[in-house]
């Protein structure tokens, strides 16, 4: 990247990475490590996923991520009072030296994934180290903010990713090196995901990934409510202190790229019939009476030549493509690159939700935004609703349009796989 100007100007014109005291589960004070693990908290359904984790042991992480009482001021006096007593009762320990931590992730299908979870300095966005490439509701920001001031913690790492030079690079090296090595932990949650932590303290292998990784920049591939949630912190508190910083999972995706999957959508209280007579003359609608696996290579191949979605929620699935380019015309924002008008998200949010089904994308109370596709078919059929299904976006399409600035509409993309929560927190306080 561009390192010209002042020195004391590109000092921090990269990423910088901090190692950290990190709070981990102690194995012989709950019940396994994968029952204490989590998705992230926007992925947890609610309440099913969340009950079900809350049930798997009383120490399950969702506990301080998605506290459960009547008001949120309750909820994050609740977070508070939860981490300290496990800290208290030692089922949180902190490991007895600052370090990175190399962590891994692998799946039965041949999926393998690792990066580096460390504290990352907070930037600004006109510094372009860290690309956001999706929009931010300010309530969840607001929300996550108040439960990370009441617990002085980060209780879980954002994804980032970054382009390396793939396994000839020093980072990379070091990686493979230390996952040579028996792990800090190593679980299997029930998604079929091993989990396995190593700890990075040697102060030469720490140099070489922090000289590394300053000359890049990286994009975030999930956990943009909580970087902006890092970002609000951080200006709430005089320079320097740990809310500098913010914890996050370093991912080169020249050596372990990831995968990128669809946000679907649940369009609460518009009942399948209602969507599609709203939008009969404007897109081609084709009832396709077929199993979801063939529904999606339909929608992926109609996906090819322009904007498409799958509605669902009646028994059958409905592909919507071909739109009206008058419609297209008079609802998508001319102001922004072609590549982001073209985007499914930017018609869905634009000229779909906006202008045909008239419904707010920021009401909880009209739309939900759900990762997995059989659970929002399965809401959608018995709340009487619409899913929307949606085609994913290639990883190239979301760096470059970040990259100029643009940032995509919220909820646009799910790369995965998504760090566990639980396996590792930052205290603030320490």
């Amino acid at each position: 990247m561009n390192t010209a100007g002042h020195p004391e100007a590109t000092a921090r014109r990269g990423l910088e990475l901090t190692p950290f005291r990190g709070l981990r589960y102690d194995p012989d004070r709950v019940g396994s490590l994968a029952a204490v693990t989590s998705p992230p908290y926007d992925v947890v359904v609610r309440p099913d996923g969340l009950h079900h984790l809350q049930d798997s042991d009383p120490h399950n992480i969702v506990r301080l991520i998605l506290p459960q009482a009547p008001t949120p001021h309750a909820r994050n006096e609740q977070a508070s009072d939860t981490l300290r007593r496990w800290l208290d009762e030692g089922v949180l320990t902190t490991d007895p030296e600052p370090g990175l931590y190399v962590y891994e992730q692998r799946h039965d299908d041949g999926m393998l994934q690792r990066g580096i979870i460390g504290a990352l300095r907070v930037s600004d966005p006109s510094d372009g180290v860290v690309l956001p490439h999706e929009d931010v509701m300010p309530h969840v920001v607001a929300d996550r903010a108040a439960l990370m001031r009441a617990t002085s913690a980060n209780l879980e790492p954002l994804l980032l990713t970054y382009r390396g030079n793939g396994s000839s690079a020093a980072t990379s090296e070091i990686v493979e090196r230390v996952a040579g090595r028996p792990p800090l932990l190593s679980t299997t949650t029930e998604d079929g995901y091993s989990h396995r932590l190593w700890s990075v303290t040697d102060p030469s292998d720490l140099t070489r990934i922090q000289a590394e990784l300053a000359e890049h920049q990286a994009l975030i591939a999930d956990g943009h409510h909580r970087w902006a949630t890092y970002r609000r912190l951080r200006t709430e508190h005089p320079s320097p202190s740990p809310w500098d910083y913010g914890l996050v999972l370093l991912v080169d995706t020249a050596r372990y790229p990831l995968r990128v999957r669809a946000i679907h959508r649940l369009l609460h209280g518009l009942p399948v019939a209602d969507a599609l007579e709203a939008v009969a003359g404007l897109f081609r609608v084709r009832r396709l009476d077929v199993p979801l696996s063939q529904a999606l290579e339909a929608l992926a191949d109609a996906a090819c030549a322009g904007n498409a979605f799958l509605l669902a929620g009646d028994g059958a699935f409905h592909l919507l493509d071909h739109p009206d380019p008058a419609l297209l015309a008079r609802t998508i924002p001319a102001d922004r690159p072609a590549a982001w008008r073209t985007l499914d998200a930017t018609v869905l949010h634009a000229t779909l939700l906006d202008h045909v089904w008239h419904i707010p994308e920021d009401s909880p109370a009209h739309i939900a935004y759900i990762h997995d596709t059989a659970a929002t078919i399965a809401k959608a059929e018995r709340d009487g609703g619409t899913a929307v299904l949606m085609h994913p976006v290639r990883e190239e399409v979301v760096r470059d349009l970040a990259r100029q600035g643009v940032t995509m509409p919220r909820k646009s993309t799910s790369f995965g796989p998504k760090p566990a929560s639980g396996l590792v927190l930052r205290a603030l306080d320490l």
